[in-house]
């Protein structure tokens, strides 16, 4: 698999949620770093942290979430995903949307480090 396959492939993974398979393309100690700010944002470590603090963690707080990807930039061994996300919070019952930027660093056809560029107020706009 290309970088970009391996990308494509975790956000499969994320839709399906899939974890077994997107534990399988990340390096055992993936830094995975999420705007402060961001709802659970911070930095996770490892891809067992990602799944269980930041994936299943979302099903409790949203009654819907996603992210849409516009375009992929391949800078190499640098993946880039322009896209946005939507979503409905349970409690307040509003949307937002939200243009975003993920960047993902591969080592050896592993995502070693993901980072994440996105408005959080408008986020949190939708959470109160």
């Amino acid at each position: 698999m290309t970088n970009l396959d391996v990308i494509k492939e975790l956000y499969r993974a994320f839709r399906q949620k899939d974890y077994d398979a997107f534990i399988q393309i990340c390096t055992p100690n993936i830094e995975w770093i999420q705007n402060e700010g961001f709802p659970r944002g911070g930095t996770y470590r490892g891809a067992g942290a990602v799944v269980e603090g930041v994936f299943k963690a979302f099903k409790n707080d949203w009654e819907s979430w996603s992210f849409d990807i516009e375009q992929y930039l391949d800078a190499g061994e640098t993946i880039i995903v322009i896209g946005s996300y939507t979503g409905c919070h349970q409690m307040s019952g509003k949307s937002f949307h939200s243009p975003a930027a993920h960047v993902y660093d591969i080592d050896h056809g592993k995502v070693c480090r993901f980072r994440q560029f996105t408005d959080t107020k408008i986020i949190w706009d939708a959470m109160n």
